[in-house]
């Protein structure tokens, strides 16, 4: 009876270390994505030249100048996310039954961790970083964008998982919801990217001058293409109100709804100073965490409870 209770005791503590490495690694991701961020808004994606994964042709550059602090720090912390998504995935596998869903979670979080570092390789090996306008450039950064989102969202539903380890069903009508408020809110995401992109490689000297700018026919693309940020938050906050109703007044739909305001009031703040980097980290660090309650809320509408999981 006791080596049993010193068993259960014993499976207890091993999950609730596999829980805080699960948060523990959510962070972190965050923290890479707004190092990101500085990289992107200093103009330091060619901090290492066009060498990857070497920076300038050597494992730790010797001689780096602030540039290449910049990005390979960048590169570093994104070595320190495969580490901890890796032990993740084996700590997970190792104290989970085979129908835990944060199975599931944490494989596609380590598939999307991959084509992460494949996406940010080809930014730098084809040239597109820094100064770089093309249309090549916003295409593949859009992608990078996309994959980014996903990385934290499967990030977050392992977590969610673990915290509720319960077998689930699914409600059809939530999920398709659900789904559009998600997508919704991803593009959002990635045309605020490419909006924080066209603000760094044309900054604007005034409000004015950045609405001109916008409307203009000379402009170049990534310019005519910042008011879709706008107006996809607009539309996305229709469809993520839509999806709050179903659980109107739960503390974790008042979470939600508070970091929307909080994010809409720092899109204006953004605006009004015109986009300087501390303001647009803090903004990006807003939506990551605004992305990721979003989709536990989700996930709760999504899949019920049926029974407790025994291990």
């Amino acid at each position: 009876m006791a080596s049993t209770a010193l068993h259960l005791a014993s499976a207890r503590l091993t999950t609730t270390h596999v829980k805080r490495l699960a948060w523990l690694t959510l962070a972190w991701n965050i923290l890479v994505v707004l190092w990101g961020a500085i990289v992107r808004a200093t103009g330091s994606g060619a901090g290492c030249g066009n060498h990857w994964p070497l920076c300038n042709g050597e494992i730790i550059p010797h001689t780096p100048r602030i540039d290449t602090i910049i990005e390979f720090t960048h590169r570093m912390m994104s070595g320190g996310a495969v580490f901890l998504t890796l032990a993740l995935l084996l700590a997970i596998f190792a104290t989970s039954e085979r129908l835990q869903p944060a199975r599931k979670a944490i494989v596609v979080a380590t598939v999307l961790l991959f084509n992460e570092a494949i996406l940010g390789a080809l930014l730098v090996k084809l040239g597109y970083v820094t100064g770089n306008r093309s249309i090549g450039r916003v295409v593949l950064l859009s992608i990078h964008l996309s994959n980014t989102l996903l990385l934290l969202g499967a990030y977050t539903l392992t977590a969610y998982f673990l915290e509720r380890p319960w077998r689930f069903t699914i409600s059809r009508p939530n999920l398709w919801l659900s789904a559009v408020g998600l997508f919704s809110t991803l593009i959002v995401g990635v045309s605020g990217s490419l909006a924080a992109l066209g603000d760094t490689l044309f900054p604007a000297t005034s409000l004015r001058a950045a609405f001109v700018q916008d409307f203009a026919s000379s402009s170049p693309m990534l310019l005519r293409l910042r008011s879709v940020h706008p107006l996809s938050a607009f539309l996305a906050t229709v469809f993520v109100i839509w999806l709050l109703k179903r659980s109107w007044g739960s503390p974790l739909a008042n979470f939600v709804l508070g970091l929307l305001a909080f994010q809409i009031a720092l899109g204006f703040a953004d605006l009004l100073l015109l986009a300087p980097t501390w303001m647009q980290v803090l903004h990006l660090l807003g939506a990551d965490l605004y992305w990721a309650a979003l989709l536990w809320l989700s996930a709760r509408q999504t899949f019920p409870i049926t029974k407790e999981l025994h291990a």
